[in-house]
């Protein structure tokens, strides 16, 4: 099964995405088009995440993880692993060389199959990029303690669970604002924002192409 599925994702991740219509489920109101916040911030910095899919315990998982806090806008947030491109290497390369960098797998043993669609992030003024790509073993992680406080391996089916969805306000990072945000509870941990609009649409594209797992 964890084959097929990848084979169907491959496939999908090729066509036409979902896009800010699945991103925006997952986002709060108010938030400005992609094409609108590129106008105000044309040259945006760049930078890569990888999704990365792999089986455990006869089950299909995607790995997250909890920065740890430090003096910047993403302190403390549940992410994908990536972070910004360096020396104007490729975005992919940039996604695999973070992921090896703070969760400690081994960037060889990752195919990538796609991406998804490019989202803008107006605190920090990144574009960023999702990678696709899977691992036919569960990973060894080995997180970088400066970075990383814990790793969380989550059931793909659990993001596909609509109970999973809530809202609650959230402070955001420029001053004291609290703004009413939908997030995916997942063992407790608050995963919102942009992660949360990535994982919104990586599962309209598993729920539109009716993929099993």
């Amino acid at each position: 099964m964890f084959t097929e599925f990848i084979e169907i994702l491959s496939v999908a991740l090729k066509g036409v995405l979902p896009a800010e219509p699945a991103q925006f489920k997952m986002a709060p109101k108010g938030r400005l088009l992609r094409k609108v916040a590129l106008l105000l911030n044309p040259i945006p910095k760049l930078s890569a995440v990888l999704v990365l899919l792999y089986p455990k315990n006869k089950e299909l998982h995607l790995v997250l993880m909890l920065r740890n806090e430090y003096n910047g806008v993403h302190s403390a947030q549940v992410s994908f692993p990536g972070g910004k491109r360096e020396n104007k290497e490729s975005l992919q390369k940039t996604a695999l060389r973070e992921a090896e960098e703070e969760i400690g797998v081994d960037a060889k043993k990752v195919k990538i199959i796609g991406k998804l669609s490019d989202l803008y992030i107006p605190p920090s003024g990144y574009l960023v990029t999702p990678f696709v790509g899977y691992s036919n073993k569960s990973p060894e992680f080995n997180p970088d303690p400066t970075e990383v406080q814990r790793i969380i391996e989550v059931p793909v089916s659990l993001i596909m669970d609509e109970s999973t969805v809530k809202r609650k306000k959230i402070k955001v990072s420029t001053g004291n604002l609290k703004l009413n945000y939908p997030y995916f509870d997942v063992y407790g941990h608050t995963v919102w924002g942009a992660t949360a609009m990535m994982l919104s649409e990586l599962k309209e594209i598993i729920r539109a192409n009716k993929i099993e797992f």
